[in-house]
Order: structure tokens, then C-alpha cells, then sequence
């Protein structure tokens, strides 16, 4: 039934514009009668007549004559009948007998008469059709003097219905016809409220209104519940004509704001129909509580302007970038959807009241593709490794659908939806941060489907609260949730192998308790539980006794720490003691088996507290001969000892591996790293190579190096074999200071060839505003317009925030697009070479 009145309003609407647009051609509505008995015998209960009585000549009433016959078709819309009643000279009856009477005209309903007007306000037909329907909608249109009676009006609608509040400078302009036809239409609907005292009107806007052109405001007062809370109001931009009126009323009985689930080409709205553009925000069902507010916080402030939809990318296939977070579509005909990255709501509201942004966005996104494709032929201009990684891939989209998107509303509750919650906290305009981004998303592909894990992730330059609430001091994060236990953070290196290994370890209990001494022994030969058997990891299984509590304590609080990292198990039971022994060492012990190898090494645990046992731990978990990588060399670096390294074209040979073994295990107090680097697996080795020497020499080349001391490159003569004792010779050479050194490395620091970003200084000075209500779903809404009618269809959401709320609740000018699509590339201006900045 609403639908069908809304038409048939907009039809009645339209109609009444139509003729009151036309050219009036003759009389042929104004009816004449031969006398005023003869009038009043004809006169209906319930019809409306203004009628003018004068006398067969009259030459002064010529000019009213004229404009009252042409305001009878006008009137004549609305049921009123305009009647021109001859007066005989002999009659001196009240209409007729008395002068004043003939320089008057009476507006009769049936035979009461309800109002007369004189005649000079009645000077045109606006002033005729304008002052009738005053004089008809007494109980619809109220006329108000000071701010106090507009606001008693006021505090009568909140939560009942919404207000029209008219400011025309005089009555009887076409200003004023064009409130009165409206309020003939829409009275029903709306309370309409007219005044032309321009102090009223100064005191209800906030800008400084011009008080010699009419205005009219909008006052959503039907959602304000509280008698506290002012009616949010909305003013006619346009100037002030029936079908201006008409259209403003529309477009506040349209929803605020639209969800769209279906291509956006398709979609029509009311504003589209009456030429103005709509504007999507892009979410996604992660954020859909905070986009929902943003999209409401857009509407509000572009409302009459612009409409607003929410489009889900979960329910809509759209073939645009995944960074687009804002699209616009205009009402010409054949204009694609523009899909736009925008930063906040400014941007956004820009968009629509400027129509050269939209040029000028386009402007700017061609220009930096421009200039980064320069970058990537430019390559060797850009300092760091990672930066230039990502600025040449990063328009390649990630596949980041296996991945939670978290925000404030929805981190603590997804926290318990898995066993073990995976989140990874990053800045989206940090280049480490968008790197790591891609081997996580690697990480989801390779562990999809893993009963218990959880992928998520938090963009902290969205939601720097929630980071700062979870003590995120540095981008990227990682860290593990347990439900009930204490979070884990990831300290590894970001690969693709180490990631999942430390997710995929962080499942079982660290350490992991064995109750028997057969499953002790059958863990130290690598029987392993099932999500352990495809992780070739040093295997450490800690003994105690009865009598070693404190150890064993010590020994659990370091599992803890190490969970993820390390494959533990304890075993502490009666029988502890035989099973220490024999491996030659009592309890407190550490039984060892290292990744391939069957031996058990057997090593006391002197010192008993937490740290001193991570340690320790940490310390006998590295290889006695490793091979060199990029991702390993920081934890022999971190040893500070010199390093005897063999640098190889391929895979050493096995006679070079069990003499370097030899050399190493036959020295109990290690002072030095040995070790060895595949050329072909890690190519930096090349690099290395040319800063030691002036040419690459021949390969395999043994050399020492200390790195921590001096800086002294020594080479292993090329002419003798790779064996203990030839090796053995040589150092004590180097320690007597008998040999030569090959080169010595620059004492300089190793600093980056230009500075470092100042990031601080480049962010804005305000931080992205928090999003509020965490840690909650809030409930839906009923489908409301900003003008408080119920809607039309299912799909409209209009939940107005009250004008005084907090600017948490409604947002505020500028606030982030947060939650909008993954905005991997914000602040890409960020990105710049260090030389542009």
C-alpha cells in the first residue's frame, strides 16, 4: 500500500507541476452567477468556492478580475471553484450593499464561510492559489514566530512523525505557492511549518542564510526518541519550487543507505532516477558492521546529494582491482562504474560535490602507473631489496580468501572459533608487512583444511587500537591464540617452510609429555605423533627425576616460550633414572637427537632457570657442521665468533663433510662456527666472495673469518687437501700470527646507502579513529529512511545516529575507510624512492 501511495503521490506531483507550468488560455473554469441568492442557493456541503462579488460595472476591480479568472484553473486542481457573483444595483445585502464588501473575496466551504481576503492580497495568481490553500490547510501547514514555538512543535513529533519547516520572505510569492502545493500533497505525511520571520531562520542554521531567498530544511524528527536529542535537519540545496520541494521529500524517504547484492550495472535508486549519482562502499562480511557505519556516516553527510549502497564483495563477482574500496556511478546513460581507491570519507564526499575528481583521481592513479613502471626499468635505482619487491608486484592481486579478515567487532569472538587462532597484525602501507602478506597467504593455501587452524589477520593502520590493545609494537606480528593459554609470538624468518612449520608445531604441547619409557625412547628414534611426522626438526626430550622439580618447572615454562619452535618432549617418571643412564648422564638431562641422524647425545642440565635453559636449548639445537642460508646465518651471527666457512660450487663432498665434522667434534669447547654455503642455494655467496677477494677464486676455497674482530679474511692454502689435521696446522698458524691475511674488511658501518623513512613524520598527525562497539555484533535494524518511513523491499538499511551523538558512533570527516577491501596499496605515496622524498 506504501508503494502504490508513493506512486501515486509522485503522479499527483508531477501532475500539479505540469499544469501549473502551463499557459492559461481564457475563463473556462471561472463561473459566473447572476446574483448573490442565486449563489448561495447553488452552494454544495463539503465543495470549496471563492467567490468575488461585484457589481456589473466596476472599473477598479478590472485588474483583480484579470488575475482571479486566471487562477480558477489553478485552483480548480485542488477543488476549488472561483466564482464571479454580479451584484444588481438595488441589492444591499452584506456582500454587495457594503463598499469594503466588493474589495473583498470569500473563501465559503459549503454555505460557511471560512475566510475573506482583501483584495490587494490577492495581486497575481500566486498570491490567490498561495493564500486559499493557507487558509485550507490551517491544521496541516503551522505558522510559528519564535525559535520556542518551533521547537514545542518539534518536541510534539519526535518519535511520531518528521517536520517541513518553510522560511519564505513574504507570503503570497511563488516561494510560497510552492510550500502550500506541497503541503496539499504531502501534509498527510509530514508536519509542515511556515514562517517568514528571518530571525527564526538565522537561529536554525548554521551557516549565514541569505533571509531574502525562501529555505526549507528537512527535521528528521521521527527517529529522535530522545526529548533531549535536536531533529537532525537536511536543507534544500536547490531553489525553492514545487518540484524541487517534491524531489527533496523523495530523496528523504529513499533509503539511507542500500545494500546491493547484485552487479552494480543493474542497480537503479531513486537517486539515480532523479540525476544524482550513487556511491558504493565495498565490503566484505568480515567488516560489514564497520562498513555499515561508514556507509551510513557517507550518507548522511551526502544526503540529497548522492546515494549510497553497500556492495559485498562476497555476494558480488566483480572483476575490478581487490584495493578498489569506493565506486561511483553517474546518471548519464553509458557511463561505466568508475571503481576508485579512496582513503577516508573526505575523499569520498569530495567525489560527489566536486565532479573534476573523479578526472582528477584517474589523473593521478594513470600518472603513478606511469611513473611505476619507470621504477621497474629502474631498478637499480631503489635501495631496498624488499621495497622494490614489492612495488614491482604490486598490482599482482594476493589470494587472500583462505584469510579472516579481523577488526575490533570481531577479533575477541573469532578468537574461540579454532583451537588455534593464527593472527598476523601488519600495517598495509608498509613494504616488509605486504611481503610477509603474500607467504602467509602462501602459508593459508598450504594449510587449508587443517582441523583446529584458524588464518586471520589485522591491518593495523585500520585499527591501531585493537594493535595497541594486544601490545603490537613493531609490523609484521604474528602470533598464535590457544584457547585458555597464553599467546604465542612468532620470532622466525617469514618464508613460506618456516611459517607453516612453526603453525603446524604450535599444536602440540610443548613440552610434550611421555608416559612411558617406551614412548620415550620411540620419540627419541622418531616416532612421532602424526602432525609432527613431516617436520624434519632436532628432537629434544628432557628427563628428570622426582627430585629435580625445579628443573623440570624451569624445563616447562621453556617449552612454553619455545612452542612452535622446537620439538620437546619430558618425561619424568619413576623410572627416569635408568633411562638418563643410559646415555651416561642423570637426571636433570637432555636427551638429543639431531634432523637425520640416529644418534642420542646426552647433555646435563646445570643450570635451572627459564632463561638460562632457552638458552641452552637454543644453542644445542644448531647444527655442529650447518650449511649457511640466508635465513639461518643470523642465528650463528648472534654467537659473535669467528667463522671457518667452506664455500662450495655444489653439494661438499662426503670426505669434506666427515673432516669438517671430525674437526668440529673433536673440539668440546667451540670457538669458532664451522660451516659451509652452496653457491648454487645461495647465490648471495657470490657477492661475498668479490668483497673478500679482487677475483673469484677457485672453488672449493676455506677461509676464516671474524667478522666481530678486526675483520681479517684468512685463506686455506688451495694447495693442500681439506682434512682435521691440515686444518688443525693452519689455525694454530693463524693463532700465532703467522699467516697472511687475504683482506680485511672495512671497519665502516654497514648503513643503508641512503636514510630510512621517518615515518612518524610522513603519517598523518591524527590516527585513524577507532570503530566502536567491540568485541559485539550489534543486532540488524529495521529498514528505516532518513525521512522515518518504513521502506520498501528487504534490502534498504537506515539506522540514523542521533546529532549529538558521539562522533565514535557516527564517525567524523576523514575518518578511515577501514574494512573496505584489503587496501593494499594505501599510502602508496609511502613507497617513493628515498631520492623523492
Amino acid at each position: 500500500m506504501s508503494a502504490q501511495k508513493d506512486r501515486w503521490i509522485s503522479s499527483l506531483v508531477f501532475l500539479l507541476f505540469c499544469v501549473s507550468s502551463m499557459p492559461k488560455c481564457g475563463s473556462a473554469s471561472l463561473q459566473q452567477e447572476p446574483s448573490p441568492q442565486h449563489y448561495f442557493s447553488g452552494l454544495e456541503a463539503g465543495k470549496t468556492s471563492l467567490a468575488f462579488f461585484t457589481p456589473s460595472v466596476s472599473p477598479g476591480a478590472q485588474p483583480f478580475l484579470e488575475q482571479i479568472e486566471s487562477s480558477a484553473e489553478a485552483l480548480q486542481d485542488y477543488g476549488v471553484s472561483v466564482v464571479k457573483v454580479n451584484c444588481p444595483k438595488e441589492d444591499v445585502s452584506r456582500y454587495c450593499g457594503k463598499e469594503n464588501a466588493l474589495r473583498k473575496a470569500f473563501l465559503f466551504r459549503g454555505s460557511r464561510l471560512i475566510r475573506e481576503f482583501p483584495t490587494d492580497a490577492l495581486f497575481d495568481v500566486n498570491s490567490i492559489v498561495a493564500n486559499i490553500l493557507f487558509a485550507l490547510l490551517f491544521n496541516e501547514v503551522k505558522y510559528v514566530e519564535t525559535l520556542a514555538d518551533l521547537e514545542n512543535i518539534e518536541n510534539v513529533l519526535k518519535g511520531k512523525s518528521n517536520m517541513v519547516f518553510a522560511y519564505v520572505p513574504a507570503t503570497g510569492t511563488a516561494e510560497h505557492r510552492a510550500v502550500m502545493e506541497a503541503a496539499f500533497v504531502y501534509g498527510t505525511i509530514h508536519q509542515f511549518v511556515l514562517t517568514t520571520e528571518a530571525a527564526l531562520l538565522k537561529v536554525t542554521s548554521q551557516d549565514d542564510p541569505d533571509v531574502s531567498s525562501a529555505w526549507l530544511l528537512f527535521c528528521h524528527c521521527q527517529q529522535a526518541t530522545d526529548p533531549a536529542q535536536p531533529c537532525r535537519r537536511t536543507a534544500l540545496a536547490q531553489p525553492l519550487t514545487l518540484l524541487s520541494i517534491h524531489r527533496h521529500l523523495k530523496l528523504m524517504g529513499a533509503p539511507l543507505v542500500t545494500e546491493v547484492a547484485e552487479d552494480p550495472e543493474k542497480i537503479s535508486t531513486v537517486h539515480l532516477q532523479l540525476g544524482l549519482p550513487l556511491v558504493f562502499i565495498l565490503s566484505q562480511k568480515e567488516t560489514y558492521e564497520a562498513d555499515r557505519r561508514t556507509a551510513e556516516f557517507v550518507a548522511w553527510q551526502l544526503l540529497g546529494k548522492a546515494g549510497v549502497a553497500l556492495l559485498s564483495r562476497d555476494l558480488v563477482d566483480l572483476n575490478v582491482l581487490h584495493r578498489s574500496n569506493v565506486a561511483l556511478k553517474t546518471p548519464d546513460e553509458g557511463m561505466p562504474i568508475q571503481y576508485l581507491v579512496l582513503e577516508d570519507t573526505d575523499e569520498v564526499i569530495t567525489l560527489v560535490e566536486d565532479k573534476n575528481k573523479v578526472k582528477q583521481i584517474q589523473k593521478d592513479e594513470q600518472e603513478e602507473e606511469d611513473e611505476d613502471e619507470k621504477e621497474n626499468n629502474n631498478q637499480d635505482i631503489q635501495d631496498d631489496q624488499v621495497v622494490e619487491a614489492v612495488s614491482r608486484d604490486k598490482k599482482r592481486e594476493l589470494p587472500l580468501g583462505e584469510i579472516l579478515v579481523l577488526t575490533e567487532e570481531n577479533f575477541h569472538s573469532s578468537l574461540s572459533k579454532a583451537a588455534w587462532t593464527v593472527v598476523l597484525f601488519y600495517a598495509s602501507w608498509e613494504a616488509v608487512s605486504l611481503a610477509v602478506l603474500r607467504s602467509y597467504s602462501e602459508v593459508a593455501a598450504l594449510l587449508k583444511g587443517t582441523p583446529g587452524v584458524l588464518l586471520s589477520r589485522v591491518n593495523c593502520w585500520d585499527w591501531p587500537g585493537l594493535c595497541s590493545q594486544e601490545n603490537v609494537t613493531q609490523f609484521p606480528t604474528m602470533r598464535i591464540y590457544k584457547e585458555g593459554q597464553q599467546s604465542v609470538t612468532y620470532g622466525g624468518m617469514w618464508g613460506t617452510e618456516e611459517l607453516s612449520s612453526f603453525i603446524l608445531l604450535s599444536q602440540v604441547p610443548c613440552p610434550l609429555k611421555l608416559a612411558t619409557m617406551d614412548e620415550a625412547e620411540g620419540y627419541l628414534r622418531g616416532e612421532f605423533p602424526p602432525e609432527l611426522s613431516s617436520h624434519h626438526h632436532t628432537s629434544l626430550l628432557g628427563v628428570f627425576s622426582t627430585a629435580t622439580s625445579e628443573a623440570r618447572e624451569a624445563f616447562e615454562e621453556a617449552g612454553n616460550i619455545l612452542s612452535g619452535d622446537v620439538r620437546m618432549g619430558m618425561y619424568f617418571e619413576d623410572d627416569a633414572l635408568s633411562l638418563s643412564r643410559k646415555y651416561s648422564v642423570s637426571p636433570p638431562a637432555l636427551l638429543l637427537t639431531r634432523s637425520g641422524s640416529r644418534t642420542v647425545e646426552g647433555i646435563p642440565l646445570s643450570k635451572h632457570s627459564v632463561q638460562d635453559m632457552v638458552q641452552m636449548i637454543r644453542y644445542q639445537l644448531l647444527d655442529i657442521f650447518p650449511e649457511i642460508t640466508v635465513s639461518n646465518l643470523p642465528q650463528y651471527l648472534q654467537l659473535g665468533k669467528p667463522f671457518l666457512i667452506l664455500f662450495s660450487a655444489g653439494e661438499i663432498s662426503q670426505m669434506e663433510s666427515e673432516e669438517m665434522l671430525k674437526l668440529t667434534k673433536g673440539r668440546p669447547q667451540k670457538t669458532f662456527v664451522a660451516c659451509w654455503l652452496n653457491l648454487k642455494k645461495t647465490p648471495v655467496g657470490h657477492g661475498i666472495l668479490r668483497t673478500y677477494f679482487s677475483t673469484m677464486p677457485s672453488l672449493p676455497v676455506l677461509l676464516w673469518v671474524n667478522l666481530h674482530a678486526g675483520g681479517q679474511v684468512f685463506k686455506f692454502p688451495s694447495e693442500q687437501s681439506i682434512t682435521e689435521m691440515n686444518i688443525l696446522s693452519w689455525l694454530e698458524k693463524l693463532q700465532a700470527g703467522l699467516e697472511i691475511p687475504s683482506s680485511t674488511l672495512s671497519e665502516e658501518d654497514w648503513k643503508p646507502p641512503l636514510p630510512a623513512y621517518d615515518f612518524l613524520q610522513m603519517m598523518e598527525p591524527s590516527v585513524p579513529e577507532l570503530s566502536p562497539h567491540a568485541g559485539h555484533t550489534p543486532a540488524k535494524h529495521p529498514p528505516q529512511s532518513p525521512g522515518g518511513d518504513t521502506a520498501r523491499g528487504d534490502t534498504a538499511i537506515r539506522e540514523e545516529p542521533s546529532q549529538d551523538s558521539t562522533a565514535e558512533e557516527i564517525g567524523s570527516p576523514g575518518r578511515g575507510l577501514r574494512g573496505t577491501a584489503p587496501r593494499l596499496a594505501a599510502r602508496d605515496k609511502l613507497g617513493k624512492r628515498h631520492s623523492e622524498l
